[in-house]
């Protein structure tokens, strides 16, 4: 391969249709950019480059620190579930309906910290740890035998102040995260049909805590509120629009960056022209000034492309290639669950298929519609599935006073006589349709998505099942 070849490219979505080749992802870094404040005059080629490769460290970013915001900044703490989410919940696209989250988020600066863990009396927990660079890791899942006794396990980076990386008594397990500022969050099946049940797993969940390596050993916890972090976006676009080499600045100095992957090392190419390199003090001064409103009309076209790919037999293999650790995943895969719903699970835990229409159409809340599965062709889960229903542009939940957002064993779901079901998706409740099986709709030229998810899936099976379409209703 000539890494000095130079391509010509006039249109964004050219450079994106063309992107997934390595020459003209290479092609599309090439041309040097001048920096320390001056205005440059990047290539459509290059603006799009610079959004695929920065989109998943900005949604990352985004997320996490709207959890912080909500939280009252609170960092180093963990904050349970006690109820499902509901449409309220806005810090992330296409939230999770069907298990209650035990969020921490953690800054590991100054000190490791410490995850005390309760056993657990679920048939589905997993522990998922993942830094702005949107690489996910599941070091704990009752799958892989975990949360059937209590356990401790040690959080740091390679930035980490006073560690050593060296085991600590009493301590089961030990992780290195690829950032300073962390997300740890549980997913646990709440077995809400199950009252008794439900309220032993609430209390569980509560017992979860965070200690500092200095709180362990009998000291105090070291001061953490020496930083300004910058502003989050009500959307990803906005970052890109308002302030990505800020945010972007920020990343850098807080991320690791392996020099032998390419990933890694491409990101990094990218924006040393434009003055932002890990170490470095963000200063208006010194970087490119860059066309915010071109940043932000790129990242609404690949988001845009992406949301109307999720019904094609493409992106459906990609759903085995998602949310996986660092070393295994391709920018595409990075950039798709960017878009479509950050920060979920590997294959082995958890798959999302899309639902799509009988017709081919998009679905639109101008319509009602019915998904049918007959007994023998339901999810081949081995925990349990869910069907959630969410607006299609922003991932949230389809407001309604029932607050029924999906269908399944938590959120409630009945089957019929022959061990099938019907799931309806109607702005009013059909006549004889049981309310569990019933998501409600408002009426509006909305378009809608419906996603099924199955937890532990059976990957034999997975081989030959067939994803259920909706039927549009007659008026």
């Amino acid at each position: 391969m000539n890494s000095h070849r130079r391509f010509k490219m006039n249109s964004p979505m050219k450079c994106l249709s063309l992107l997934t080749t390595v020459t003209v992802l290479v092609a599309c870094l090439v041309p040097a950019l001048p920096a320390h404040g001056k205005e440059v005059a990047l290539t459509d080629a290059q603006v799009v480059n610079l959004v695929r490769r920065s989109y998943h460290y900005v949604a990352m970013y985004n997320i996490i620190h709207k959890f912080a915001l909500k939280f009252g900044d609170r960092w180093n703490a963990c904050v349970a579930d006690t109820q499902l989410k509901d449409h309220t919940t806005r810090e992330i696209a296409r939230p999770n309906n069907d298990t209650l989250y035990i969020t921490c988020l953690v800054d590991v600066r100054r000190d490791p910290l410490i995850l005390e863990m309760p056993a657990f009396d679920s048939k589905y927990v997993s522990l998922m740890i993942t830094a702005y660079d949107h690489y996910v890791n599941i070091p704990m899942a009752t799958s892989q035998g975990d949360f059937g006794k209590p356990a401790k396990m040690l959080i740091y980076s390679a930035r980490t102040e006073g560690y050593d990386g060296k085991p600590v008594e009493g301590v089961d397990r030990h992780f290195e995260a690829t950032g300073d500022f962390v997300s740890v969050v549980f997913r646990v099946m709440p077995h809400a049909n199950e009252p008794e049940r439900f309220k032993r797993i609430i209390t569980q969940m509560q017992s979860v805590k965070l200690v500092t390596l200095s709180e362990y050993r009998g000291g105090k916890a070291k001061p953490i509120n020496d930083i300004k972090f910058p502003p989050v976006g009500k959307t990803d676009a906005d970052i890109f629009g308002n302030n990505l080499l800020q945010v972007m600045q920020f990343v850098f100095n807080h991320t690791t960056f392996d020099p032998k992957d390419k990933l890694d090392q491409a990101v990094l190419a990218a924006y040393k022209p434009l003055g932002v390199v890990p170490g470095r003090k963000f200063d208006t001064t010194k970087v490119a000034a860059i066309d915010g409103a071109r940043f932000r009309n790129t990242t609404e076209q690949i988001a845009k492309q992406i949301l109307a790919s999720t019904s094609t037999p493409e992106f459906r293999k990609k759903l085995f290639t998602v949310f996986l650790p660092k070393g295994q995943m391709i920018l595409d895969v990075l950039l798709d669950q960017s878009v479509i719903g950050p920060i979920g699970m590997p294959a082995s835990q958890a798959l999302y298929p899309t639902i799509e229409t009988v017709d081919g159409k998009p679905m639109n809340a101008m319509h009602d519609y019915v998904i049918r599965m007959a007994a023998k062709d339901l999810p081949p889960a081995k925990t349990f599935w869910s069907v959630t229903l969410y607006d299609l542009k922003n991932g949230f939940f389809i407001p309604n006073e029932r607050k029924k957002y999906s269908v399944g064993e938590n959120a409630g779901m009945k089957l019929n006589k022959d061990g099938g079901i019907e799931i309806y998706i109607a702005a009013d409740k059909p006549e004889g349709v049981p309310e569990e099986n019933w998501l409600p709709i408002e009426r509006k030229d909305e378009a809608i998505d419906a996603i099924l998810r199955l937890y532990i899936p059976d990957m034999e099976k997975m081989k030959t099942w067939q994803t259920p379409k909706a039927e549009m209703l007659k008026k």
